[in-house]
């Protein structure tokens, strides 16, 4: 049967990818996605077509995939969650209203939560995601954003927090927060999260502003009652008798 399956990866090792996902993948004829996130599944799944568009191409590599899946069950991989910065939305948009070739979206574990899990326990009250990517958003909303999250107290997952095209997001992030959050809050990066090199480092909001994160990195943020606990990033619910 032909679809198009938008498939979540998970971080990039095959510990964590879903037995959904697993299994979309072993059904699928053809395996389209990012060059890198292709080359972390194509091992896995040595008999499937392989196609894949580099960076910025993903209008491209939608409507590749979304033609293909006309007559053929092909499955667009995306690091992470398919739906969280992901290509599952554009492939809808492309679709229009249309309802041929059939759409199935498979959720995957995103950095936010293999990211949290690295560094401990950070996320287990209220957060805020944000991308300081400002290819697609321009940085007065994601400026506005931030300052946001940190009135309402919210612990911060930040993606995309650097590149060679945006050296200066990060600092410019932190400076940001630092207006209204102390130097000494709780910080934590994870850092190529179920891949080679994996690792995890803690550090203040004001050391923080001086990391040298790139486009693997996953950056926490805590709110105010967010503490390090044995080497751990820690946000404690708000449980009694604690």
């Amino acid at each position: 049967m032909s679809k198009l399956t938008v498939v979540g990866i998970g971080p990039g090792n095959f510990e964590n990818i879903t037995v959904a996902a697993h299994r979309a993948l072993e059904q699928c004829d053809t395996i389209v996605g990012y060059t890198v996130y292709v080359d972390l599944v194509k091992e896995r799944y040595p008999d499937k077509e392989l196609l894949t568009t580099p960076m910025t191409r993903e209008a491209q590599r939608c409507r590749m995939a979304l033609d293909l899946a006309k007559s053929k069950n092909v499955a667009l991989v995306c690091s992470g969650d398919s739906g969280i910065y992901g290509m599952a939305a554009l492939v809808y948009e492309l679709r229009g209203e249309d309802t041929q070739p059939e759409i199935q979206v498979i959720p995957g574990l995103t950095a936010a939560c293999s990211g949290a899990a690295l560094l401990g326990a950070p996320l287990t009250h209220d957060f805020a995601v944000i991308s300081l990517s400002d290819r697609l958003t321009p940085w007065e909303k994601i400026e506005k954003r931030l300052e946001c999250a940190a009135l309402g107290d919210m612990s911060i997952v930040l993606y995309n927090p650097r590149s060679h095209g945006r050296p200066d997001n990060l600092r410019l992030a932190c400076d940001i927060l630092l207006k209204y959050l102390p130097q000494d809050r709780p910080c934590g990066v994870a850092h190529a999260i179920g891949r080679e090199g994996e690792g995890m480092q803690l550090l203040t909001l004001q050391q923080l502003r001086t990391y040298e994160a790139d486009m693997f990195s996953t950056v926490f943020i805590g709110n105010a009652m967010t503490r390090i606990l044995a080497g751990k990033l820690v946000t404690p619910r708000g449980y009694r008798d604690v």
